[in-house]
């Protein structure tokens, strides 16, 4: 399996519910594996639903949330360029990439779930066998994604996401829309998890999934080593 052009795609939203503080893309989510495949020369584009600067969780900056691929990124102007210039998710389509790669944060709970032009991708890129994959939050954009049978497309499948005991510990549970461990079940998904906060991937098929921040270079390592295998 070629896999020479990524997209990525970055949440819009910047409000955590109504408690007045922001939220956004969880950078090292992005950081990590942008840099993991643009070091091998893969070519990426980011697209959001709004297009445009891509909101950036605070939190995810505080030095004790800082990783090498973090601190890489606030030092690198022309990604910093990139994540604030997206193309709107709209106009871009599954034909002109070999993957997609959704990094996390708390945004995607807002703006992923129901948005058509991300399930149109999601839908797309699978159904013409291609990895697709998610990370953290970004599962969340699964929810209303479809089989070709007209069946959720997580139902059976195994599925990582941010559990609701990792939620709980960051103090989220009555702001967030819903957990998305809960909402995984209720479509179906055979819900995996390893230890809390420590890297965890699933792969079923084309669906690679990843429970927390951690997890996000191994999630980018498993897309490459399929793509080598296949």
């Amino acid at each position: 399996m070629k896999i020479g052009k990524i997209l990525f795609v970055v949440t819009s939203h910047d409000e955590l519910g109504d408690t007045g503080k922001k939220t956004g893309l969880w950078i090292e989510e992005f950081a990590a594996p942008y840099y993991t495949f643009h070091d091998l020369g893969k070519e990426i584009v980011i697209a959001s639903p709004k297009g445009g600067q891509a909101p950036i969780d605070p939190k995810s900056d505080l030095p004790e949330n800082r990783t090498e691929a973090t601190i890489r990124y606030y030092s690198d102007k022309e990604t910093q360029n990139k994540l604030s210039n997206t193309v709107t998710l709209s106009s871009v389509s599954e034909s002109d990439f070999d993957t997609i790669f959704y990094p996390g944060g708390h945004g995607p709970m807002w703006d992923l779930p129901d948005n058509k032009d991300s399930i149109r991708l999601i839908e797309s890129f699978y159904n013409n066998g291609k990895l697709v994959t998610l990370v953290c939050h970004a599962p969340v954009a699964l929810k209303n994604v479809k089989s070709p049978n007209g069946e959720w497309l997580i139902k059976g499948k195994r599925v990582a996401a941010f559990t609701n005991s990792e939620e709980e510990a960051v103090q989220l549970t009555k702001v967030v829309p819903f957990l998305l461990e809960d909402m995984l079940k209720e479509r179906g998904a055979n819900f995996q998890k390893g230890e809390d906060w420590l890297p965890f991937v699933t792969r079923d098929g084309l669906l690679i999934t990843g429970q927390n921040p951690a997890s996000s270079v191994l999630a980018a390592h498993t897309v490459l080593e399929y793509a080598a295998r296949s």
